[in-house]
């Protein structure tokens, strides 16, 4: 049976709205548990994944979820199902590193300490989890002086796991969006015989991956921030106020003075990439604000529908302002549909802390290609 064929498991830590869960399972592998602590992100999740993967919301008769964890720190590794893949976008805490002997002590009281005992327990009772897919932000390499990630390959190691990591880019992913993440990629050196792992840098204009991070900038597939763009009709409902706009004006202005921060940011339709979406954007929107200064119109903010696009998620929304970019690789109907269910605030702060949807896509697909 080919690797491509093969119906894996996987589950899903820090799992938030699910972007390991969209990627894993359209490449056939099946989530035998996850864990997510946001009850907001709950709801999208469970609204989004409870038709493909039933089982995985199973209760008992008292009503609490069997595979659908609230809390990390109250699970018992013995009743996760075995899995092959354990997925986590763990947040970046530092470690209180006790001497020199840095390794799995040293994570106690941190949320990687949940996912590194997760899987020595796993190893213990015979089921050594093949692959660790981890992700986390770019800043994780100089965090504490590069401290907190020596600790986390140190336990990676102890544990008997190889690993290779590095920084990938979204907008060589074909999304318009400049977003940089640290994926940490690691395999259990008895199941698994290699010495590094290939890492993907960006898709090509034919479809095809790009391995070699010299040729990214040239050959990735070309992006425009309009790719994500809601008809107009829709989208000129989210002008921003004039009182709005010079507020960012004039703190863009006192930021340049005082020599901090950048303010705002502006792009067009035309613009190859946006900047970083992050959870704040609700509140005003300044890190990706779009002109629309050729219809005689303060900027606007992107609509929620919008903001998942630029992650890689196909919503469906009010449309495309541009129809042929409803057919193109992320959003046409090979990708499951993804639907909104909360509030515009919360859909924006689940979008800024999502992982991008076609980046983690690519890397499984090397997971299945290359580990397993």
């Amino acid at each position: 049976m080919s690797n491509a064929s093969k119906k894996y498991t996987f589950i899903d830590l820090f799992a938030g709205i699910g972007g390991f869960h969209t990627a894993l399972h359209s490449l056939g592998a099946k989530c035998v548990f996850a864990s997510e602590f946001d009850k907001n992100a709950r709801i999208s999740y469970e609204a989004n994944y409870k038709d493909v993967e039933p089982a995985l919301f199973q209760k008992d008769k008292n009503g609490k979820y069997l595979f659908f964890n609230e809390d990390i720190n109250d699970v018992d590794p013995s009743g996760i199902p075995n899995f092959d893949i354990c997925c986590g976008g763990f947040p970046c805490q530092p470690f209180s590193v006790a001497g020199l002997r840095k390794g799995f002590e040293d994570t106690r009281g941190t949320l990687f300490f949940n996912i590194a005992n997760i899987v020595r327990e796993k190893i213990k009772a015979g089921y050594p989890p093949r692959v660790l897919f981890l992700e986390n932000v770019r800043g994780l390499k100089n965090h504490d002086k590069g401290k907190t990630l020596q600790v986390i390959l140190a336990t990676l190691e102890e544990l008997g796991y190889g690993y290779s990591y590095e920084v990938l880019n979204a907008k060589y992913f074909g999304v318009p969006q400049n977003r940089e993440r640290l994926f940490i990629i690691a395999w259990y050196k008895e199941l698994v015989n290699i010495d590094s792992f290939k890492f993907p840098y960006g898709i090509a204009k034919d479809g095809s991956t790009i391995y070699e991070k010299d040729k990214v900038k040239d050959n990735s597939l070309l992006t425009k921030v309009s790719d994500i763009f809601e008809p107009s009709d829709i989208t000129r409902n989210f002008t921003i106020s004039d009182r709005m706009w010079e507020g960012h004006k004039t703190r863009k202005e006192r930021n340049k003075k005082n020599g901090k921060g950048f303010g705002y940011s502006l792009f067009n339709g035309d613009s190859i990439y946006s900047s970083t979406i992050s959870a704040r954007y609700w509140k005003d929107g300044s890190e990706i604000l779009i002109d629309q200064s050729d219809k005689g119109l303060n900027p606007r903010t992107l609509t929620p529908v919008e903001a998942g696009r630029l992650q890689g998620y196909r919503i469906i929304g009010g449309g495309w302002e541009r129809q042929e970019c409803s057919d193109n690789q992320n959003y046409n109907d090979s990708n499951p549909e993804y639907k909104i269910v909360v509030s515009k605030k919360e859909a924006y702060r689940q979008f800024g802390n999502s992982v991008a949807v076609p980046v983690i896509k690519r890397i499984a697909e090397e997971i299945i290609k290359q580990l397993m």
